[in-house]
């Protein structure tokens, strides 16, 4: 018997369907995290390079978001359960960014001499950065990896 097959016998395996992610409304999702990735990254590279002084604070914030939307849309345009778990990762710390930054922004506006991609929950882009981590979520949890059970002939 081979080792594989020992290993096959006596755990179950993670099943994976990478597919939903180059089809639908996956691509789709996949599509906006990446655009939001570059626009975040653009963003905070302006600021930063141009005038980092007048808000560190927001600009360094602009620069986090960047970095959590391309964790997000690398892990998420890969196949496997490691990447769905990083993806799972980045869209929650998306989703906590989002309602921190825009509740403080709100409550303590003094802090915020300019706007963040987060900033009243996104407001300077449509409120998208509110409502696509839900949808993330949503999509995450459909496509979530599960356990099988192979049969012992394999």
């Amino acid at each position: 018997m081979e080792r594989s097959e020992v290993a096959d016998n006596t755990a179950p395996d993670i099943e994976y369907s990478p597919s939903s992610r180059g089809r639908g409304i996956g691509r789709i999702i996949v599509a906006v995290y990446g655009i939001f990735a570059v626009s975040a990254s653009a963003r905070a590279g302006y600021q930063i390079l141009t005038k980092f002084s007048e808000a560190p604070f927001a600009y360094i914030l602009s620069a986090v978001a960047a970095v959590v939307y391309i964790v997000a849309t690398v892990a998420m345009a890969r196949r496997g359960v490691p990447s769905w778990y990083v993806t799972l990762g980045a869209v929650l710390v998306e989703l906590v960014g989002v309602l921190v930054v825009g509740t403080l922004s709100i409550l303590a506006p003094q802090d915020f001499a300019q706007d963040t991609v987060w900033s009243v929950y996104g407001r300077g882009y449509g409120f998208v950065p509110l409502v696509l981590p839900f949808i993330g979520l949503a999509w995450l949890y459909t496509n979530r990896p599960r356990k099988v059970e192979h049969a012992a002939g394999r």
